[in-house]
């Protein structure tokens, strides 16, 4: 006689919780904190990657400007009795994950300058983003100092994003273009060359 299978024991789902808005906004906070420090350790390694002297300087100015965030966000914990925590990021570690897997990807010159600089826009975008939801929640509950630290952090960056967008337009992208018809030139030039040699072993035979 079959011995009848005990029915599988169903996974438990998590109860769902309704946070505190005084919680949101420390969610936020933490992931902002946690995207800037992750940033701010990628900023130099894709920094020895670029080859546009321009785009350096580009990207330590956001390493400047990120760590002067990660020191208002130490003021804004303290001030509210709080911790930054441990939680990382998960969507920031993604996008810089996608910029450095770019530099093991592509050679060093002006396509991968070009390549970068929208991997870097990619992540400003997640920031900005972020920093408009914290602004709204931090004057909702009348955190004037995180307010004044979100509109600080949303008009450097919307700068930033503006002036990436200009160097990209008007230097690297022209660049990666030059760089590109070189190339096919050259491509050219040795396959007729490559040709006008089997042609030569031809005639002799």
């Amino acid at each position: 006689m079959a011995t009848a299978k005990k029915p599988a024991a169903k996974t438990k789902k998590p109860q769902k919780q309704t946070p505190e808005p005084q919680e949101l906004l420390l969610t936020e906070l933490r992931e902002i904190y946690s995207a800037e420090n992750q940033l701010s350790r990628a900023l130099p390694r894709l920094n020895k990657a670029v080859e546009s002297e321009a785009l350096r300087q580009q990207f330590e100015r956001r390493l400047e400007e990120g760590q002067r965030l990660i020191e208002a966000l130490d003021r804004a914990f303290e001030n509210m009795d709080a911790t930054p925590g441990r939680k990382k990021n998960v969507a920031a570690e993604g996008l810089i994950a996608d910029a450095q897997e770019h530099v093991q990807e592509i050679e060093r010159g002006p396509a991968l300058d070009a390549v970068l600089i929208g991997a870097v826009q990619k992540t400003e975008h997640y920031c900005i983003a972020a920093w408009g939801t914290t602004r709204s929640f931090a004057q909702l509950m009348g955190e004037t100092e995180v307010v004044k630290a979100m509109e600080r952090a949303l008009e450097e960056g919307k700068r930033y994003d503006e002036e990436l967008t200009r160097l990209a337009e008007e230097e690297v992208n022209p660049a990666m273009l030059a760089t590109g018809e070189d190339e096919s030139e050259e491509e050219e030039r040795e396959t007729r060359s490559s040709r006008g040699k089997s042609d030569g072993g031809e005639a002799r035979a």
